[in-house]
């Protein structure tokens, strides 16, 4: 008869995303995880599989996580260039908020593991993709409601703004001066007219 499980297996989750995403993975050991988690190696091993595997289940939570904020982050503004505005003034000001500069968890993710692992290659750029279809339905809903041009190439503009976001994420790991990612940010939202 197998055991029930005596911990929360979403809170444990939760808390091994967390580190993963202040730490990354390889910085993360597995003493960090049972400390975090408040579980012993067994009970990981058991609910999640090993540090990888548990490390894609927690990916996978955040970027389910991301994709919902950012398309109600978007589809909480009828003018969907005020949306891009005030999402992108987000992402800005939550960058430069006091406390540990986390950035995104998926683009740590790209870049420490991407280049050298194709499962996370994968994962990250679906996730990419994913986000450039939600910028793009908020995109054709400006051009239907008149607020875009009827020419504006829908998909490029919201390619455009993912490799914005990435990289401004990117970058903003060095804390540049706030005024150069405004800029940056500000410059690219004119090619929605």
């Amino acid at each position: 008869m197998v055991r029930p499980r005596e911990f929360d297996e979403e809170k444990a989750l939760d808390a091994a995303m967390q580190l993963f995403w202040e730490k990354g993975f390889e910085a993360t050991s597995l003493s960090d995880l049972t400390s975090k988690m408040e579980i012993q190696r067994p009970s990981i091993y058991a609910a999640f599989g090993d540090k990888k595997q548990l490390f894609e289940a927690a990916l996978r939570k955040y970027t389910k996580s991301h994709a919902a904020y950012v398309r109600a982050s978007l589809q909480s503004n009828s003018s969907a260039k005020e949306a891009f505005c005030n999402f992108f003034e987000g992402v800005v000001a939550e960058e430069y908020e006091e406390g540990p500069n986390r950035g995104c968890f998926c683009i740590n993710t790209m870049v420490e593991l991407a280049p050298h692992d194709e499962k996370f290659e994968i994962l990250t750029r679906e996730h990419q993709m994913y986000l450039s279809a939600v910028f793009q339905e908020n995109i054709e809903r400006g051009i239907r409601s008149g607020e875009l041009e009827a020419e504006t190439d829908a998909k490029a503009l919201a390619q455009t703004l993912v490799s914005l976001l990435i990289g401004i994420t990117v970058m903003m790991k060095s804390r540049p001066e706030r005024s150069f990612v405004e800029h940056a940010v500000a410059v690219t939202l004119t090619l929605m007219g």
